[in-house]
């Protein structure tokens, strides 16, 4: 099955370990210089509407993407997390 990487985009990521919804699949990671897909990104949900940031992002190595079907992506893996992401209110109040 040929698919495009944008109809990828808001699948359901789901953990075959314990069957937890991780998130929905936000974006894809890439090697430029081995032309390799590297891991799915599984965005942060929005904190307060979005104003104040969004929750850290979870990285799945493409390695432990075990399954991609119409509807879900089954992944073998506890997502790591990135540092959370900052709003500009939380940047403006801090730098005053």
């Amino acid at each position: 099955m040929l698919e495009r990487i944008g109809e990828m985009h808001g699948r359901e990521v789901i953990s075959v370990l314990d069957g937890s919804r991780i998130g929905y699949l936000g974006d894809i990671e890439f090697d430029t210089q081995q032309a390799a897909l590297t891991a799915i990104v599984v965005y942060g949900r929005l904190r307060f509407f979005g104003l104040f940031g969004r929750e850290n992002d979870c990285v799945i190595p493409w390695s432990a993407v075990k399954t991609i079907g119409e509807d879900a992506v089954l992944v073998d893996h506890i997502p790591v997390k990135r540092t959370p992401k900052r709003s500009f209110l939380q940047n403006f109040f801090e730098n005053g």
